[in-house]
């Protein structure tokens, strides 16, 4: 018996991903234009906001780590419209940009790390605790951490599978 091959069929999987990736690609979009603008108004400089240490050098990188995401989020949001027309070449490029989402995420994990060591230790200077609360305090900020890490990874893992479905030959067979 013959094997009949569908070509062109158009899997919900796809029509779903294309469509939440485009909503969140435009929401980026917005933010991004919206950070452009207090950057240009001089709402983030370092000097008024009176930060040093990594704040310091994260602010002063602002501008540059702000038009990256822009440029990352209407990347994502074209190839997520390509990728709506089953268009070959947006399919390869929205697993690129997955890819470097992945990447992104797990370096963030460090600097997430160190947000946090930050804000508790700033906390732990400022503020006059008893004995109690620093291990009640200890222990929130030791499940936010692991909460961090965790819900990094699952959302690694979630643009993980996201990439397999798109490499899978069925998916691949609809934009043929």
């Amino acid at each position: 018996m013959p094997t009949t091959i569908t070509v062109g069929a158009r899997s919900l999987f796809v029509t779903a991903t294309a469509w939440v990736f485009m909503l969140l690609g435009a929401l980026a979009c917005a933010s991004a234009l919206l950070q452009n603008a207090m950057l240009v108004s001089g709402v983030f400089r370092s000097e008024s906001l009176q930060v040093s240490g990594l704040f310091g050098l994260l602010i002063a990188h602002l501008p540059w780590v702000v038009n990256a995401g822009l440029a990352v989020s209407l990347a994502t949001l074209v190839s997520a419209v390509g990728l709506l027309l089953r268009l070959d070449w947006a399919r390869r490029t929205f697993i690129a940009l997955l890819l470097l989402a992945i990447v992104a995420n797990l370096l963030g994990l460090w600097l997430q790390q160190e947000v946090m060591q930050s804000v508790a230790d700033s906390t732990l200077s400022t503020a006059a605790l008893p004995p109690r609360a620093l291990g009640v305090f200890g222990g929130f900020v030791t499940a936010a951490r692991v909460m961090a890490v965790l819900v990094t990874l699952g959302a690694c893992g979630l643009l993980g599978w996201i990439i397999r479905r798109l490499m899978s030959a069925s998916v691949r067979q609809e934009f043929a």
